[in-house]
């Protein structure tokens, strides 16, 4: 087993019993797809043992997937089945291998828990077999294969690595929430003015623009009431389509009238549900009046909008090709560029608090409406308002901070919910783990979290020791 295999078995003491019970099947899939991703250590793989390429298809196969959009289940459930049979027909060369028995098992544990049933369709490894032009992922792999082809029929004319039949889309998260705060495209975290209508994302497929209010009187602070979203036309898949939401009027429609474009067929949401196509464009109401999402299958593009108290929230992932897909017109996009600098409220990433509370009774600058009702702003003094933002938000990285000024600038308790909402959209779509957490420059919080790599090794050694303890 060499070095790592030895430090695995003398680590294996710390494997409790009861923890590697309750976690087995996320911890032995987790064993096998840090080998896929190059970072496992527990164990080599010998030549003739192919679970480093079953695990890296399986990556392939669902790394563009949404567990919030319609048909997950049924795309989940055929990629275990291809991860299973790739599997079996590894099994002889691979006896032995810790990684193989820990895929093994977390498939099965996965399959059991996803409903999934052993015969079925199963993900096909080969994009040609199941191309469709209105599905941004297929489309792109199916590209791939040709220009992969192209290169093996003229040698060194181009530069695609040919040792993988699958490329992975590069995808861009971009969010906006509170006073407001902007996440960029690269990640760039910055608290802005930006009163009045902003285009965030501006490109030959979408176009996104905001329009932001001031929230009490005699401050700068503004926040978002109005979104509007165009998705442009893309032949053979759908027509041009607009969508637009204002405070207290969260529509599950397109302006038209139409919650879909493209097929209208519904793909099935069971485990082993049918094959209908996924439609090019729809509109999901995850809670009515407060929650909605729109997917973009044709362009990969997945948006939510929330309402949280009076003001509107933000989330976009979106492929980065067709980020970049603009010309000189459309160079003011606050998700590619940011906030101008005279704009910017934030300090080099340096949020500074107000000196003083907002007073009680603060005057909102937009009028009720009858039918809906707000709690009135309060009085937040700051160990008052991290204390509210600790009820909600355990982590104090930058949106934990962005909520203390929310509350030390508005008095709006609605903040806290608009704050947690948008960290938990900004993890079911940001593409990259590692990349979820930012803290405010000069933080004590950033200076412990400078160096994890050691934290990360002693990380990879518990779960040698705990997948042991399972074969």
């Amino acid at each position: 087993m060499g070095r790592a295999g030895c430090c695995c078995r003398g680590a294996e003491r710390l494997a409790s019993p009861s923890l590697v019970r309750r976690f087995r099947p996320l911890l032995l899939l987790i064993v096998a797809l840090c080998y896929g991703a190059h970072i496992g250590q527990c164990q080599v793989a010998t030549p003739q043992c192919r679970i480093q390429k079953c695990t890296t298809d399986f990556v392939s196969l669902t790394s563009h997937l949404t567990p919030s959009v319609d048909g997950f289940d049924t795309e989940f459930c055929k990629a275990l089945r291809a991860y299973s049979a790739c599997t079996q027909r590894t099994a002889k060369s691979c006896r032995g291998n810790l990684v193989f028995h820990s895929a093994v098992l977390g498939i099965s544990d996965l399959m059991s828990q996803r409903n999934c049933s052993r015969d079925g369709p199963t993900s096909s490894t080969d994009p040609e077999v199941h191309h469709e032009p209105c599905n941004y992922h297929s489309r792109t792999q199916h590209a791939h294969t040709h220009s992969h082809a192209h290169t093996h029929s003229h040698a060194h004319t181009h530069s695609h690595n040919p040792g993988h039949s699958h490329v992975r889309p590069a995808y861009l998260f971009c969010g906006l929430f509170g006073d407001p705060h902007l996440r960029t495209f690269k990640d760039s975290f910055q608290t802005c003015k930006v009163e009045g209508a902003w285009p965030l994302i501006d490109n030959d497929y979408l176009s996104v623009q905001v329009t932001n209010v001031p929230v009490v009187i005699g401050s700068s602070a503004t926040a978002t009431n109005k979104i509007t979203i165009i998705f442009k036309p893309y032949e053979g898949c759908t027509d041009q389509r607009v969508y637009q939401a204002v405070t207290d009027d969260l529509p599950a429609a397109f302006v038209d009238g139409t919650v879909s474009s493209g097929d209208p067929s519904h793909p099935s949401t069971g485990a082993d549900g049918g094959t209908g196509k996924v439609r090019a464009l729809w509109i999901s109401e995850r809670s009515p009046g407060r929650h909605v999402e729109l997917h973009a299958g044709y362009i990969g593009v997945t948006v939510i909008v929330r309402q949280l108290g009076r003001y509107l929230t933000l989330a976009v992932r979106i492929p980065e090709e067709l980020a970049q897909a603009y010309d000189a017109t459309q160079d003011l996009q606050l998700c590619l560029n940011g906030c101008p600098s005279g704009e910017r409220i934030d300090r080099g990433g340096h949020l500074p608090l107000p000196l003083s509370p907002p007073a009680l009774g603060l005057q909102l600058q937009q009028p009720r409406r009858p039918s809906q009702s707000y709690a009135a702003p309060q009085g937040f003094g700051v160990e008052g308002a991290r204390e509210r933002c600790r009820e909600q938000l355990e982590v104090q990285d930058i949106y934990f901070h962005s909520c203390v000024f929310d509350l030390l600038t508005t008095g709006d308790a609605n903040f806290t919910a608009a704050a947690y909402s948008a960290q938990k959209d900004m993890e079911s779509l940001h593409p990259h783990r590692d990349k979820w957490r930012i803290y405010p420059r000069g933080s004590a919080t950033a200076a412990s979290h400078s160096d994890s790599h050691p934290i990360k090794r002693l990380a990879l050694l518990l779960l040698c020791a705990l997948s042991s303890a399972l074969i």
